[in-house]
């Protein structure tokens, strides 16, 4: 955490000497607004009341938009964050980092033909994803002969599953037609097929993802999500600190 915390102290700075030698203004930008922002680049005429399924390594919730920058946490995860779960489980199949990727190309030439567990799948919006990692590593404790593609796949479809069931009835109970995936898991095959599959079966649902290349962080998502406070005059002082753990909640 230190070595983000430096990273970002140093952009921080920058910008304040930036900000102050060419007098313009300085804005704050949390960056998990960039990622939902990210669809507004491909998708202009975007406009709340939406939902948002924001996946990333960090973070794992839903969220209602009522307003452009107003967002209320509908369910967050209790524990892992889905990209985080896709890391360790990477990690436990000598996969490498970043893990979302490697698992989504392995588990695209396999089966989900083992059944792992989906906690939490029926009980509110909130996620669980510690219980689904702690399965799969006994599983490949407890057995030797299984093909890595189809534990791939079997994981995957757990893991999105649920957060496509719960970003559903999310969607129902709520009666919000709009959905905007977000984060760098909005990057994953299985998750655009599977949440697509769901609007095949309403016509009612609008489905946005953000461009395959926006997906992680990038500049691009920071500057539109800026612009939303610069229309708005939100600027921010010279006092400004840098905060490498905020959450949507701290700011909302």
């Amino acid at each position: 955490m230190a070595r983000f915390s430096r990273a970002l102290l140093i952009g921080l700075n920058f910008a304040k000497g930036l900000a102050l030698n060419l007098n313009k203004p300085l804005i704050g930008v949390n960056h998990l607004y960039g990622h939902i922002y990210a669809n507004f680049l491909a998708f202009p005429d975007l406009k709340p009341p939406f939902l948002v399924l924001l996946v990333s390594g960090g973070h794992t919730m839903i969220l209602h938009a009522k307003d452009y920058l107003h967002f209320e946490i509908v369910g967050q995860t209790m524990d892992d964050a889905a990209g985080e779960a896709f890391d360790k489980v990477a990690r436990m199949l000598n996969l490498g980092y970043p893990g979302g990727p490697k698992i989504d190309e392995l588990a695209q030439k396999g089966e989900p033909i083992y059944e792992f567990p989906k906690p939490l799948y029926h009980k509110g919006y909130d996620f669980s994803f510690s219980g689904l990692k702690t399965a799969l590593l006994y599983f490949t404790k407890e057995n030797n002969n299984y093909k890595i593609e189809d534990v791939a796949a079997s994981f995957q479809k757990a893991l999105i599953d649920t957060l496509v069931h719960k970003t559903i009835k999310a969607s129902k109970d709520l009666k919000v037609n709009d959905i905007i995936i977000a984060g760098g898991v909005a990057a994953n095959s299985y998750l655009r097929k599977k949440i697509n599959e769901e609007k095949s079966k309403n016509k009612k649902l609008n489905i946005y993802f953000p461009p395959l290349n926006l997906c992680t962080d990038n500049a691009l998502m920071i500057a539109r999500a800026a612009y939303e406070k610069y229309i708005r005059n939100q600027f921010a002082d010279l006092n400004l600190d840098a905060v490498p753990n905020l959450g949507l909640k701290d700011i909302c």
